[in-house]
């Protein structure tokens, strides 16, 4: 199942900066508008994994993975 998230970029001067909306805390800037997509792509990636990998440690015993659709 595929996610999309909406980045929100505006470019400030020679920058281009971004915010995805769904995911608080997940930002960049790039040179070019190209580069801060792949910038927030990355920064996402890394975001959610790092959410996941700290859910799946607070658990103690045994667990299940649900899908939740949105």
């Amino acid at each position: 199942m595929a996610t999309n998230y909406t980045a929100v970029v505006q470019q400030r001067g020679l920058w281009w900066i971004g915010w995805i909306e769904e995911v608080p805390g997940v930002n960049s800037q790039g040179a070019t508008r190209g580069e801060l997509l792949e910038n927030l792509q990355s920064a996402l990636q890394e975001s959610l994994e790092m959410n996941r990998a700290e859910a799946l440690a607070s658990c103690q015993g045994p667990y299940e993975e649900v899908i939740i659709p949105s």
